[in-house]
């Protein structure tokens, strides 16, 4: 293995240029608000109540209206409203599946647009969400990989992305209302475009603010971050953020991983396995979920399997099993659901739980592996991408 292996086509990653004006609070975290609104003219006796009162309207009533905070006086929303702005991504467009899986284009700064998807299904409603605008990494079954990386997302936008949805899906609590338990978006997956270990800060920072008990309130068990394998973030995953853990993992020998997720020649399956290990996390209740995309004639043999279960030894886990969700000009096809099954029961037997993921939302290309943005499908030139960043010299 060599240090330089290479890992995606463009490792260089456009800064994001900010937009002058006003500061956006969402994606801010406590600490950031209660600096920024000292700055702006709050005692800093006061900052911290400020910081808690704002944090609620935004996070637990979805309030964007400063004029709405109605527990602040008129002279400090004034001001809230000279110095701030509550955005969130653009809805460009919206597509419902005939499952119900619903499939949003947003668009963020610099007109740049992700993709986001809610699956719901009996007892919850699963949001996966987009952590960059294409990708670092190159996974060759992976129609998101195919697109170039052009930039991580802010705090702001990842997080902006679940409060997007629940407008959709008209979530946001009534203030005096009695207090509702059930919840439509009920669990959130890092699984969109994107690997969130490449943006570790901005997507810690946008978890930190989904599980804050002042304002999402979701439970970290809720959250489920999926990596190709950084390995140097894995355990910080488990202490700075502390939600479940998947791994894209695909394959049982370097050889065919180096092919389908190019990161392998970076952090190979040793490497992975030992720190999936060390994982701080893991647990007989809080398994590391191996996602394994089930591809004809690459990596579905009995032997896969077998050397599948050998691999994951002593690493408290579970099995995901993804048909592969085909999309135009993809250089696979999808395993016959005979041997996805007997590929299962070799893993059942062995003590494994191996759910076999029903694809959602294949109609408007929202399964796994399917998304990417139409104004991102081209290749475009660094030229081009600096242009539309805010960086071109002229």
């Amino acid at each position: 293995m060599t240090a330089n292996a290479p890992i995606t086509q463009d490792v260089h990653t456009i800064p994001r240029k900010l937009p002058d004006g006003p500061v956006n609070l969402v994606g801010l975290t406590r600490d950031r608000m209660r600096d920024v609104l000292i700055e702006a003219g709050t005692p800093e006796k006061q900052a911290k109540m400020r910081v808690g009162q704002i944090w609620q309207w935004i996070y637990q009533w979805g309030v964007r209206d400063f004029d709405a905070m109605t527990n602040l006086a008129k002279p400090y929303r004034a001001m809230l409203k000279e110095r701030f702005v509550i955005a969130v991504p653009e809805v460009v467009s919206k597509l419902v599946s005939e499952d119900g899986t619903r499939k949003y284009l947003v668009r963020i700064a610099g007109g740049h647009e992700v993709e986001i998807v809610y699956i719901p299904e009996d007892g919850r409603g699963t949001l996966c969400v987009s952590s960059q605008v294409g990708c670092t990494l190159t996974c060759s079954f992976c129609h998101t990989g195919t697109q170039k990386l052009v930039r991580n997302l802010t705090a702001g936008e990842i997080i902006g992305q679940v409060m997007v949805v629940r407008d959709d899906l008209g979530e946001w609590p009534e203030i005096g209302a009695p207090k509702d338990e059930t919840r439509l978006l009920s669990n959130i997956v890092l699984m969109g475009m994107g690997e969130p270990l490449y943006n570790f800060e901005n997507v810690r920072d946008a978890m930190k603010i989904a599980m804050d008990a002042e304002g999402i309130q979701l439970s970290r068990r809720r959250i489920t971050l999926s990596t190709s394998g950084v390995v140097p973030e894995i355990a910080r995953t488990a202490e700075e953020i502390g939600c479940q853990l998947a791994v894209s993992f695909h394959a049982t020998t370097d050889e065919t991983r180096d092919r389908l997720v190019p990161i392998n020649k970076r952090w190979n399956i040793a490497e992975l396995l030992a720190a999936l290990k060390a994982y701080p996390k893991a647990s007989n209740s809080e398994r590391i979920t191996f996602e394994y995309v089930m591809l004809d004639g690459v990596n579905d043999s009995d032997e896969d399997a077998r050397r599948l279960v050998e691999l994951i030894k002593g690493i408290p886990a579970k099995i995901n099993l993804i048909p592969f969700n085909e999309w135009p000009g993809a250089p696979y096809k999808r395993s016959s659901n005979n041997r996805i099954r007997a590929f299962a029961d070799i893993i059942y037997k062995a003590g494994y739980a191996t759910p076999i993921r029903t694809p959602r939302g294949e109609d408007i290309m929202a399964a796994c592996g399917q998304l990417k943005s139409a104004t991102e499908r081209a290749r475009k030139s660094r030229r081009q991408v600096e242009a539309e960043a805010g960086l071109s010299q002229g």
